[in-house]
């Protein structure tokens, strides 16, 4: 029996809930989500949404920040639409309950790295899981939306798996998805007419990362499989304060902090980052990691700290209760009289899904939406808290292009067969997926983290390229497990990042490598990875 959709979302982050909700008014939407609806990357956000909300603030200002942050690799169209859109998306979450934070009754906005005025509205310091709980409450009360949790995606269905091998040059459309329904052990389809990947992020493709266990890259891994380009895999935002010694995923120390006033010593107690950039603690994120980084490579130490101590204790309890609750009771670190530890960890990338300024992927009925995609907006450098922002603005326009094609809306859906997992057995030895994720996330942290070599990166194809090969034999004789997708999904993009890393003969923003110290202008364009794998 099949189940058809006009649309199907995979993903209950910020990007699909908001696309969700406004396309259940258009027809019968699914969401696909691996673990339960509140597990995303939105609901780990700290920091907040950036939106030009001031009367000291103006669009022009918002743009010429990000696209100093993007370090010249920004398409400017996709960040005028951006900025002069994202106002308007805010103001429509609030409209759906969720509870910003205000002084006196006026959004109380805050200042991050790399912003030249005040412009993030948040919900103190816990911005995402108040936004994910108010468009899961939205979402509950649609009739029209229906959601599926513990279903995590396979493979996307294109014309490969409705007749075989596609004729040379013909465009692609993509009709659904197969997914693993984990509670019954089984890979079923879903079709749709329109298929939205909003999957989120990758860092678990890293040892220390601020990203939740489900952050495997699957929207990723699952486009370029099918057929789909891929760019700007190499920029890969590494967060330069994550609590030191705090687990998987690490605890995020908000970018806020430092904005709050928040300084950044060595063990030693100097305050060192304006040995690095004029803006010191302000620098954007790419800055500040590196600098940190260096520092750490210089005295050998395992950390250096962030000081709020200067600071009034109240103000700072309640300008981020969430931190330092969770710093004080589960930590044992009171923040308001010491500093606090921490370490860069991998936090964001920039890279994705290639799309236009309407979503759209390079295979027809297929939108790529949030951290998944590539819009053009970050380039480099991610400036803070624009990825929330870009979620809601391009989910926004992504139903807007699909509103307006009345032919696609009404397509007919290919038939498709199911799930063909005959010839597989299960195996005994899941250990070997536990040891090659450890290898992955090693060879990946050690070798194309914050500062890269082409030896590194060299080295770091080799082994990956060996994993990746073992895997997806693995895959092909075994039956589909969660752990087996996700590692397939990894090393995938593992590969991706490398080969990416690898074609940048220089350093730009998050890309930093010791061959090429040097920002080109001959490198001023996105590394894309077409369809057939080619890096252009």
């Amino acid at each position: 029996m099949n189940e058809e959709y006009d649309f199907i979302v995979i993903g209950s982050g910020i990007a699909g809930l908001s696309f969700a909700l406004d396309a259940s008014r258009l027809g019968s939407v699914l969401i696909l989500t691996k673990k339960s609806s509140a597990e995303s990357n939105t609901n780990y956000a700290q920091g907040g949404i950036a939106a030009v909300l001031s009367p000291d603030d103006t669009p022009e200002l918002h743009v010429r920040d990000t696209i100093s942050a993007g370090v010249g690799l920004c398409h400017a169209e996709a960040v005028d639409v951006l900025v002069r859109e994202g106002p308007d998306r805010v103001r429509e979450l609030m409209n759906r309950g969720v509870a910003f934070t205000r002084e006196n009754g006026v959004l109380d906005l805050g200042l991050e790295g790399g912003h030249s005025r005040r412009r993030i509205v948040h919900a103190r310091d816990r911005s995402g899981s108040e936004i994910e709980r108010a468009l899961l409450q939205a979402v509950s009360a649609e009739p029209g939306i229906v959601v599926r949790e513990n279903h995590l995606a396979v493979d996307l269905i294109t014309q490969h798996q409705e007749r075989g091998p596609g004729t040379p040059g013909e465009r692609l459309r993509c009709s659904g998805v197969y997914a693993l329904d984990a509670s019954a052990g089984a890979v079923k389809k879903f079709l749709s007419r329109s298929t939205i990947l909003c999957t989120g992020g990758l860092g678990q493709v890293y040892r220390h990362t601020t990203n939740p266990l489900i952050a495997t890259g699957d929207g990723v891994a699952m486009a370029h499989r099918a057929g789909a380009a891929v760019a700007n895999m190499e920029f890969i935002q590494f967060h330069p304060t994550s609590l030191y010694d705090s687990g998987s995923p690490a605890f995020l120390i908000s970018e806020a902090i430092r904005g709050f006033g928040a300084v950044l010593r060595n063990m030693r107690g100097d305050e060192f980052m304006l040995r690095y950039d004029a803006r010191g603690a302000l620098a954007p994120r790419d800055i500040v990691a590196r600098a940190i980084d260096a520092e750490l490579k210089k005295t050998g130490d395992d950390y250096v700290h962030l000081d709020l101590t200067h600071l009034k204790a109240d103000s700072i309890r309640r300008g981020f209760p969430h931190i330092h609750q969770t710093c004080q009771e589960k930590f044992g670190l009171d923040i308001t009289s010491a500093p606090i530890p921490v370490v860069p960890a991998a936090h964001y990338a920039c890279g994705g899904v290639v799309t236009d300024l309407h979503g759209r992927t390079t295979i027809d009925h297929l939108y790529a939406l949030g951290e998944v995609a590539m819009t053009g907006v970050h380039g480099a450098n991610r400036l803070a808290s624009n990825s929330l922002l870009e979620a809601v603005v391009f989910a926004h326009r992504a139903l807007g292009d699909i509103r307006s094609d009345r032919a696609a809306r009404a397509r007919k859906l290919p038939v498709i067969p199911g799930w063909d997992d005959s010839g597989t057995f299960d195996p005994e030895e899941w250990v070997l997926i536990e040891h090659n994720r450890r290898e992955i996330q090693q060879t990946m942290w050690d070798y194309v983290g914050i500062i890269r070599s082409t030896h590194r990166l060299e080295r770091a194809q080799r082994r990956i390229n060996l994993v990746r090969e073992e895997i997806e034999t693995f895959f092909r004789r075994t039956t589909v497990v969660e752990g087996l997708i996700e590692l397939r999904n990894l090393a995938t993009v593992a590969d991706l990042i490398v080969r990416s890393a690898l074609a940048r003969k220089e350093s730009r923003g998050l890309h930093y490598v010791t061959d090429f110290p040097e920002t080109r202008d001959e490198w001023l364009s996105d590394t894309v990875i077409d369809a057939d794998g080619r890096v252009a």
